[in-house]
């Protein structure tokens, strides 16, 4: 059966064994033992082609759409089938099936790849912004709850051959959850797979209590497992209640920040491929959030209304629209949910292809003359496939500022968009810029309002999917020139 598979196609060869997969699973009469013998050959002989597909799907420059369809469908579909089988068996086991007893030493292996499954089919479910089926929690708990009951939660076994380390029950949950809690909705999904390597590598410093402690930050509950939840003094005591905290984690993360702070990725933390050490910090700063720091508190009110907008995607696109100054939006949509700083909607499936977390928008509110620009920081689907997607502001006004290597080159301008906002200090702005356009070895020149000014870098805020957030130390030309002939 394996020697049929195809050698060079990853994508046919994981659709085959996903298709085996589940003929073994619905096969009624299939005595339990047998079936585990075969499911664990077909797992193992995917393990090549499951490690390819990941590193194409999570790499840090996206593929195609088309591409990405293809593999996130051929993905899910084997995590799906997958998952199915292990708790199958587990099931099978509880219910003392034909063959089942000849299960009981496997069962802290058959529980650890049923967790890791489970674990790439919620990666899946995340990286396309879906709304979590119930049932994957009820399945995790399933496994840890019989693990627990039967003590081997703490068995080391390596997964697979190709594994780097053992792991055990235990350290599947904890890892699950504490990568979940911080990144769904929020990370794209380069980001997220950076993120489960991450959790991973800090895996052993998490730890999961039957009581409350100071130290605890999610909760998961065996008896009605649901989505994991924030602890908070609310939280439920029940003797079903399992608390998870982060350990020792701050202190290996402020030695990590260390390291990308000077652009270096270390080795050890085994990400599988190579990402620019902003991404590595962007992710190490959101789990950060989550795991030690306070919960965050709404800092600005909200308010229930409803707003029409036009919309322009993408900084080219805001460019080309702020520096016309009367060109039309692409597009319409209608905000509800608005504070000071951002804003969401709900956006049907048809329309909204492309959306992303990152994603730069321009944003024009009916009958207000300008533009202000914003980003897509939350995205969640809902069961009709309608997305909706939280926007942070970086400034409700946004004026177009042509950049200059020099005062009176005009034919060699960089694109940018300058941010007004209030109160921010006049020598100093916040500009967005094309990608790798930011540099802190190089100043620059722009006109607003009439005045040019010498742009003096001071820092990457923030790089996104195609544009970079810089702040300017701005001077009048004339006064630096003063400056400079003294």
């Amino acid at each position: 059966m394996m020697q049929d598979l195809p050698k060079n196609d990853a994508l046919k060869a994981l659709q085959e064994i996903s298709d085996w997969l589940e003929s073994a699973n619905s096969f009624a009469d299939f005595r339990a033992d047998h079936r585990w013998e075969v499911v664990r050959l077909l797992d193992e002989s995917a393990r090549p082609h499951i490690n390819k597909l990941v590193r194409e799907y999570y790499a840090a420059s996206a593929p195609s759409t088309f591409q990405e369809n293809r593999l996130w469908t051929t993905l899910n579909v084997f995590y799906s089938h997958t998952l199915q089988v292990y708790h199958g068996l587990l099931s099978a086991y509880l219910n003392n099936d034909k063959g089942a007893a000849a299960l009981k030493p496997h069962l802290p292996l058959i529980a650890i790849r049923g967790i890791l499954a489970l674990m790439g089919k919620l990666k899946c479910t995340a990286s396309h912004y879906e709304k979590v089926d119930p049932a994957l929690w009820q399945q995790l708990a399933a496994f840890y709850a019989h693990a627990e009951a039967q003590q081997y939660t703490d068995t080391a076994i390596k997964p697979y051959a190709d594994s780097p380390s053992e792991t055990t029950v235990r350290r599947r949950l904890l890892v699950t959850i504490m990568w979940f809690a911080p990144i769904f909705s929020r990370l794209s999904p380069a980001r997220m797979h950076i993120a489960d390597k991450l959790t991973e590598f800090w895996g052993a410093q998490f730890t999961l209590t039957t009581q409350m402690t100071a130290a605890s930050v999610f909760y998961f509950d065996l008896a009605q497992p649901t989505m994991p939840n924030r602890v908070t003094a609310e939280s439920p005591t029940r003797g079903s209640t399992r608390f998870i905290s982060a350990g020792d984690v701050e202190r290996q993360i402020e030695t990590l920040f260390k390291s990308l702070e000077k652009e270096v990725v270390p080795e050890e933390l085994l990400l599988g491929a190579i990402y620019p050490a902003e991404d590595v910090i962007e992710v190490v700063r959101n789990l950060a959030n989550h795991w030690i720091n306070p919960p965050p508190v709404r800092r600005n009110t909200r308010h229930q209304v409803k707003v029409k907008l036009g919309v322009v995607r993408g900084f080219s696109g805001i460019v080309t629209h702020v520096a016309a100054d009367n060109v039309s939006s692409e597009t319409s949509w209608e905000a509800e949910d608005i504070s000071s700083t951002g804003f969401s909607c709900v956006l049907p499936a048809k329309g909204a292809e492309g959306i992303k977390i990152g994603s730069l928008i321009g944003i024009q509110p009916e009958k207000i003359p300008h533009y202000g620009a914003g980003v897509v920081r939350r995205i969640n689907r809902d069961e009709l496939g309608n997305l909706h997607v939280g926007i942070e502001m970086f400034s409700n006004q946004i004026d177009y500022a042509p950049l200059r290597a020099q005062r009176d080159d005009a034919n060699n301008a960089l694109q940018a968009l300058l941010l007004k906002t209030p109160h921010e200090r006049e020598d100093q702005v916040r500009l967005l810029m094309g990608m790798d356009a930011f540099s802190m070895s190089r100043t620059l020149h722009t006109q607003h309002e009439g005045n040019d000014y010498l742009l003096i870098p001071v820092t990457l805020l923030e790089k996104g999917v195609d544009y970079e957030l810089a702040s300017y130390r701005r001077v009048l030309s004339e006064a630096a020139e003063a400056e400079d002939a003294h």
